[in-house]
């Protein structure tokens, strides 16, 4: 998954952008058991996926969840490494904790996710209050980490895999509003920018069996979800193939069956890289109503020469052909969003000037945006000097973030005085007499209420917009 926004410069997220950048407690859950978990997650959407997984595991194990962490015996911080600022946030977190720790002398806390994987068991020496570390490819061990932790001893697993991929663990729906669900098909990542920590936290590249994706998606529908994201560091590498050689299904064949599997189901994806996405899944896409026309596609600089020492192994003409086939097949409506650094290592103003100009062509709907943070390890960090002076990275950073604005602006007045069929999501957050749904492009749109309900799918006449939100009429 490419890396997230700083939350200090971007305001115009919609509610999936915001779910991929903030935190998420733990639901509630009550059936009977001994113990209580207490999870938040940081970072990517990934992550909130993983710790689905997290929950699954520990309910077999005898633990119920929590949204109250005075309550928990058992607290779980899964983690982010992208940035700096992400490990600070966990950091202080710990801090906080302790205070119920201290309330509460049998209280475990365990961090999971890239932080662990990053630090590994130095985290235990720098943070006295936690238990266990725990890797991203070790969570089916968490039972034996926990039964050493209540012998009295701290636990560490940060073992990478080439094959898991938890593809038999029915996830636990911690924070769904019994809409929307994440469904993982593939972890890990061949790709080495190298401005990223992503291949060394979370290992190479493994596609996870296409049935078992299939039956989570059937399981979903017959739950009554309406939308599944299908989640991967780079979806379109996604391949696929059965023991006995028969069968085998790369991406666009994998969109196409869950696509089948309930036609009344949307069907999302993410993350698409430049050099991988194909004509053949935009053939996809276009083919199927229920698969949404919007693609997440992280250009990061609209430099050549910046992009080859990210090793993005993709140059500027190559991504605007790639921006061009999405306008072509599916057209000039379909949604592209982006991720943008300012101030990678030794870029020019000429280059960051590039940057704008390539937003300028694509016309974004919106982005990730944030500046150069040089992450210890990466390829970035051992061979490339963090060159540029922080107040120029912020003032080229508040540049890009100024050009989306106006872009999503422009992009959202496109879609005034149309028809959106949008997917109710819940209540507005400002007014419990306005409903909140996105449309098929991602973007949320708010509308009065009537007599829909989270889960419906509403014909709404879009009549005014936002920089990040569309306002319209219901019509029945």
């Amino acid at each position: 998954m490419d890396p997230i926004v700083d939350l200090d410069f971007i305001d115009n997220r919609t509610p999936e952008q915001a779910a991929a950048c903030d935190t998420k407690v733990t639901a509630e859950t009550n059936t009977g058991k001994g113990r209580k978990l207490y999870i938040e997650s940081y970072g990517c959407q990934m992550n909130f996926s993983d710790s689905e997984i997290v929950s699954s595991i520990m309910f077999e194990q005898g633990f119920d969840t929590t949204a109250d962490i005075a309550q928990a015996d058992l607290v779980f911080l899964n983690t982010c490494s992208i940035r700096e600022k992400a490990e600070q946030t966990v950091r202080n977190r710990l801090g906080q904790i302790n205070y119920y720790k201290k309330k509460k002398p049998a209280m475990m806390v365990g961090v999971l996710g890239c932080m662990a994987e990053r630090l590994k068991k130095s985290l235990l020496e720098e943070e006295k209050i936690v238990d266990l570390v725990v890797g991203p490819d070790a969570y089916r061990d968490l039972p034996n980490l926990i039964s050493e932790v209540d012998g009295g001893q701290k636990a560490v697993n940060v073992l990478l895999s080439r094959e898991e991929t938890y593809a038999d663990i029915n996830p636990i729906r911690l924070n769904s509003n019994g809409v929307s669900a994440y469904i993982s098909i593939m972890r890990g990542c061949d790709n080495m920018c190298s401005f990223c920590v992503v291949p060394f936290t979370r290992g190479r590249e493994r596609s996870r069996d296409a049935s078992s994706i299939l039956r989570e998606a059937q399981a979903l529908s017959e739950q009554g979800y309406k939308e599944v994201t299908l989640l991967g560091q780079n979806v379109d590498s996604y391949k696929w193939a059965s023991e006995d050689g028969t069968e085998k299904v790369i991406f666009a064949q994998l969109l196409e069956k869950v696509a089948l599997v309930d036609t009344n189901m949307r069907v999302r994806f993410s993350t698409s890289h430049p050099k991988d996405i194909t004509d053949e899944v935009l053939h996809t896409i276009k083919k199927y109503d229920n698969i949404c026309k919007y693609i997440h596609l992280p250009a990061q600089s609209g430099n050549s020469r910046v992009l080859e020492l990210m090793n993005r192994t993709y140059d500027r003409d190559w991504y605007l052909n790639r921006v061009d086939a999405i306008r072509r097949i599916l057209g000039e409506e379909c949604g592209i969003s982006s991720d943008m650094i300012a101030g990678f290592c030794t870029e020019t103003e000429e280059e960051h000037q590039e940057t704008l100009t390539l937003m300028d062509y694509v016309q974004y709907d919106y982005s990730y945006m944030f500046f150069y943070s040089e992450r210890p390890g990466t390829l970035a960090a051992r061979k490339l000097e963090d060159d540029i002076p922080l107040e120029v990275k912020k003032r080229r950073l508040a540049e890009i973030i100024e050009k989306q604005r106006e872009t999503s602006l422009n992009r959202n007045k496109l879609d005034v005085g149309r028809m959106h069929k949008v997917l109710v999501e819940g209540f507005s957050k400002k007014s419990d007499e306005q409903l909140s749904g996105r449309n098929d492009q991602n973007k949320v749109v708010i509308f009065d209420k009537k007599h829909y309900k989270k889960g419906d799918y509403v014909n709404v006449f879009v009549h005014d917009c936002s920089v990040g939100t569309l306002f319209g009429k219901a019509i029945d």
